[in-house]
């Protein structure tokens, strides 16, 4: 069960993210296109978690979801520059929704360690989201950059630097 706090610090990141999804859902496309952006922002600028003092320690889980993450944005990457076909972007978008499903229903932290982790993982929602709908672009995918960046700030992970298997 989530604490307060962490009800506190998450829900706001899935609100914003429910606004998105909301506001992907108008007819503009100029509307569309201004509201998405600034909405990934907020996300983004809400999700954004405070670097500790000290990094938390990771656990087996949260390491490979992140490697899984990290794994499927390159594949976004590549995609956007043209490089990869709709299933390979497909799969990409699965295995984002899966290293999240596992990581949220598995992963052992402590509780200002898993807000922090749930502000990442809101991110990867976002951009996940704006795949599905057709509307990704350079704001996802470096909110999605900007997220694995802040990973190895929050977390203990020896092995973060050397290339996913």
């Amino acid at each position: 069960m989530l604490s307060r706090m962490i009800l506190s610090m998450y829900v706001p990141a899935l609100v914003t993210a429910l606004a998105l999804d909301s506001a992907l859902s108008t007819p503009s496309v100029a509307a569309k296109s201004t509201i998405h952006h600034d909405s990934v922002a907020q996300v983004r600028d809400a999700a954004r978690p405070k670097v500790p003092a000290h990094r938390w320690a990771s656990d087996a889980v949260l390491r490979a979801g992140m490697r899984n993450l990290r794994e499927a944005t390159e594949a976004l990457h590549h995609y956007k520059m043209g490089h990869l076909d709709d299933v390979q972007r497909d799969n990409a978008v699965e295995k984002i929704d899966a290293a999240i499903r596992n990581m949220i229903a598995n992963c052992k932290l402590e509780p200002q360690a898993d807000a922090a982790l749930h502000g990442l993982l809101a991110t990867f929602i976002v951009g996940a989201n704006a795949v599905r709908a057709g509307t990704f672009g350079t704001t996802e995918l470096v909110s999605m950059q900007e997220a694995l960046a802040q990973y190895p700030q929050l977390f203990d992970d020896a092995q973060w630097s050397q290339p996913a298997e």
